[in-house]
């Protein structure tokens, strides 16, 4: 039997199942360039989670790549953002490139922390598998301010570019289920720095104290797993009522009886305001439609804490003029002359681009009316043909003189001549030596 083939036929985001889905959807590489540490090759890869799954999560970069590849390679496979890290000797720093007109936006990180070490100082750590990066993210603006004429122009242009970065949202075909993690870029206005974080959307029962849902909890880890890790021990209580109903810091039950269940049925989500009523089903255990759950964010990572320092338009390698910078401050006069620089560029820029398309016009047209062109030339050519033919047909017939054609066929007659030991002038040639007459073969006499 012949080996079993295995096929590829699911992909992230059901791209095969539907094509027509992926259309219109933004999609990212996220590459480091230059010499950078272990921790940013790391935020690299997680910034690639967060960015699933209309990302190059494999894309590998090599030694010798460099920016300008990306940049030519990405529009022909569909890509519209580019995120490209690279370490500086100041600090990190972070480029979103809007393929493929621009603009270039660049941030410097101030701090930065990975997934691995939001897991570890977390309080309510949880693995988290690959259901969740199979759906995009919710994009979350906050704290920026409203458009309007006070409003810098910068931080709107800040804004479109993270809003573009995602899917937009279409509330009437979005599924509830898709809905599984929380991007939020906020601005802190007495920095000036933007704060990105990535958080996963937990849902809990509403109105269950957080006692019984240990409880629950410790039941659904009996069932799940055969270790007792996890596991609740109640073996210290005389009764389950100790757990349940006894105040927070007390030994044991006090001789006025137990506090009311009312008083210590502290949600597990907090208070009325996180309780929502499901519209649809949800993932998770009885999050059916219509039932009352509470929702918690629970960060993941990776966190960072971003500056803007620049924006320019274009691309990197065809920068235009640069229209914020935190450091540098021009004058009207500097900001006039600097686009009247860019312009000049720009026309030359398109000038050489209209001259060269009609070049490559005018030699398609000369191809198919080339013919044409030489029946006209015809007569004009032919004398300068015809001399120059007559000069050279000496001095080839001299040079190919003696050498054998294997093409050639030689006829009856002239292989008659040859035998004869004449030419087809009657005269032999000087150059060549007399060749001996052919010698009959004689008949064996019996």
């Amino acid at each position: 039997m012949g080996k079993k083939r295995k096929n590829r036929t699911h992909l992230k985001g059901g791209v095969a199942s539907n094509p027509r889905a992926a259309e219109g959807v933004p999609k990212s590489f996220i590459i480091k360039h230059g010499h950078v540490g272990s921790s940013l090759a790391q935020l690299v890869r997680d910034m690639r989670k967060v960015m699933e799954p209309n990302t190059a999560s494999r894309l590998r970069e090599r030694a010798r790549n460099k920016l300008k590849d990306f940049l030519t390679m990405a529009p022909a496979l569909g890509v519209t953002h580019l995120l490209a890290f690279t370490l500086t000797d100041l600090a990190p720093s972070f480029r979103v490139i809007r393929l493929s007109a621009g603009p270039t936006l660049s941030f410097r990180v101030e701090r930065y922390s990975l997934v691995k070490d939001m897991l570890r100082t977390s309080r309510r750590a949880r693995s988290i598998g690959s259901v969740e990066y199979l759906s995009p993210p919710l994009l979350v603006l906050a704290s920026f301010p409203p458009p309007g004429p006070n409003t810098p122009p910068h931080l709107s242009l800040v804004v479109k570019t993270f809003q573009t970065l995602f899917p937009p949202l279409a509330p009437q075909s979005l599924s509830l289920s898709s809905c599984r993690r929380v991007v939020l870029v906020s601005y802190n206005a007495d920095k000036g720095t933007i704060d990105f974080r990535h958080y996963l959307i937990t849902v809990k029962p509403y109105g269950v104290s957080k006692r019984v849902q240990r409880v629950l909890d410790g039941a659904t880890a009996a069932k799940t797993s055969s270790s007792t890790k996890g596991v609740l021990d109640l073996g210290n209580e005389k009764d389950v009522a100790d757990f349940l109903l006894r105040k927070r810091g007390e030994p044991g039950p006090s001789s006025d009886g137990y506090e009311s269940a009312a008083s210590t049925a502290s949600s597990v989500a907090g208070d009325d305001a996180d309780a929502i009523s499901l519209v649809d089903d949800y993932v998770g255990r009885n999050n059916k439609k219509g039932t009352k759950r509470a929702v918690r964010l629970d960060e993941i990572g990776p966190r960072m804490e971003l500056r803007l320092i620049k924006i320019v338009e274009g691309v990197p390698g065809k920068e235009g003029s640069v229209i914020y910078h935190e450091f540098v401050k021009r004058s009207k006069a500097e900001i006039v002359a600097q686009k009247a620089e860019h312009a000049a560029k720009e026309k030359l820029r398109k000038q050489r681009r209209e001259e060269q398309e009609r070049n490559v016009q005018r030699k398609k047209a000369e191809g198919e009316t080339g013919g044409d062109k030489e029946g006209d030339d015809e007569d004009e050519e032919l004398d300068e043909e015809l001399s120059e033919d007559g000069k050279q047909e000496g001095q080839a017939d001299y040079e190919n003189e003696g050498e054998w054609d294997d093409e050639e066929e030689i006829s009856e007659e002239e292989e008659a001549d040859y035998a004869s030991g004449s030419d087809a002038d009657g005269s032999e040639s000087e150059d060549e030596p007399e060749k001996p007459p052919f010698k009959k073969s004689k008949k064996s006499k019996r």
